[in-house]
């Protein structure tokens, strides 16, 4: 089975894409609700583009391109989305209001608007959260040399992309490594980027972005299957008995494989082939076949490379025989839900034996859970993972609010149902 472009790397592409000088052409972006929210920004910001079933092209206009917006541009729930914005408005200079669904409005902004005002950004929001309003400013920005307080792909991206518009070199330190699908499509387009391990600890990293001094290159390129959508099938096949999977052309970015290292200390059988790279992106296939799991322990730097993995992985853990724990999982308490309370809430609900902690849980695993119906509190990871917990249950699992995994995965359930399993909408 092949899986929707990877949502991360969709969502930088389609917005790198409106900065690079000329038409970009990107194949198998994902078309869900989230990236439906930045397409909406290209066109408030004045950049044509087209979709054509999953390609999309892009007529970029350059760093300093972009119009001001009419009115406030909606980011829907995708907080990638507003953050990645705030750090392409603040290099390119123009005046916007960027605002969200109530989630939205509930997630933590202080972490990028505090760095950015420190770059002379004229950015203000609302007790730390959105909406974010931007106005002119100074040009350029200030080259900044900064910690951040945690390892976050989101924030770190923020701040290269208004370096890009800063008097000189940026230099970012994170304690752990994140994902770097910004860096790496960055050197695609000719930004000069470096990275390098820390003296701080021993997981510390940092990365340094030169201001180019030329037209970014426009993308021409191929999104892999989203890894964090191939959790979901990847666990619905191990816990399925016979089970016998291949995700082809999964994006296999070292900073996103958490969890295949995670099922594997649970004893899962997975195999790695037709490895290649794309665009400095690394994908391949993956098999995975049924298999009788243990519990494990979880932390450290293997939470960041797993971060949106977890509620999938908890399922697994659910199921596993033996006690399985989590720990330094704070960042999920800030993701679209409480990931830990919500978590921990609703497999509780459907039979699992789980209790929570101050940064994760302890699951004991049992054969079956009882099922039931659950709410997945308007969080896409949750509502699917829950779905496929419904496959080793009892009385079937049916989660309310379904629409909301159309954010993220909407063939979800079509996938779920071509592999073999008994799902209704």
């Amino acid at each position: 089975m092949t899986l929707p472009g990877d949502k991360s790397i969709s969502h930088r592409a389609i917005l790198f894409a409106a900065l690079a000088d000329g038409e970009s052409v990107i194949d198998n972006v994902l078309v869900s609700g989230v990236t439906e929210a930045m397409l909406r920004a290209l066109t408030a910001l004045g950049v044509p583009w087209q979709l054509d079933g999953t390609r999309l092209t892009v007529q970029g206009g350059g760093l300093h391109g972009l119009q001001s917006p009419s009115a406030p541009i909606d980011c829907g729930n995708s907080a990638t989305t507003i953050r990645l914005l705030a750090g392409v408005l603040a290099g390119a200079g123009v005046t916007a209001v960027l605002d969200g669904s109530p989630g939205l409005r509930r997630r933590p902004m202080r972490r990028v608007v505090a760095p950015l005002q420190q770059m002379g950004v004229a950015l203000t929001a609302v007790d730390g959260c959105a909406p974010l309003t931007l106005a002119v400013g100074k040009r350029p920005l200030q080259a900044l040399t900064y910690t951040l307080p945690v390892a976050s792909a989101q924030v770190k991206s923020c701040l290269l992309l208004a370096a890009l518009a800063a008097a000189g070199p940026t230099t970012l330190t994170e304690p752990g490594p994140s994902r770097d699908h910004t860096e790496r499509m960055l050197r695609q387009m000719g930004v000069q980027v470096e990275e390098g391990a820390g003296q701080e600890a021993a997981q510390e990293r940092w990365v340094r972005l030169y201001p180019p001094e030329t037209a970014l290159r426009p993308l021409q390129i191929t999104i892999p299957g989203d890894m964090s959508s191939a959790a979901f099938l990847l666990v619905a096949a191990l816990l399925t008995p016979g089970s016998l999977v291949t995700l082809a052309g999964v994006g296999l970015n070292p900073t996103r494989t958490g969890l295949l290292d995670a099922l594997r200390s649970m004893g899962a059988d997975i195999a790695i082939s037709n490895e290649q790279e794309m665009a400095g992106e690394p994908m391949g296939d993956i098999t995975l076949r049924a298999g009788e799991l243990h519990g494990t322990e979880i932390g450290g730097d293997l939470v960041v490379r797993m971060i949106d993995e977890f509620p999938a992985f908890a399922v697994a853990a659910a199921l596993a025989e033996g006690q399985t724990t989590v720990r330094d999982a704070l960042e999920l308490r800030h993701k679209e839900s409480d990931r830990i309370t919500m978590l921990c809430q609703e497999l509780q609900a459907v039979g699992a034996d789980v209790t929570e902690t101050a940064d994760g849980f302890v699951i004991y695993g049992k054969p079956l859970l009882t099922g039931g119906t659950i709410n997945p509190h308007r969080d896409h990871r949750l509502a699917m993972s829950l779905a496929v917990a419904g496959l080793r249950s009892v009385n079937g699992i049916t989660v309310q609010g379904a629409e909301i995994i159309n954010e993220s995965f909407p063939s979800f359930a079509q996938n779920l149902s071509e592999l073999g399993a008994a799902i209704s909408v």
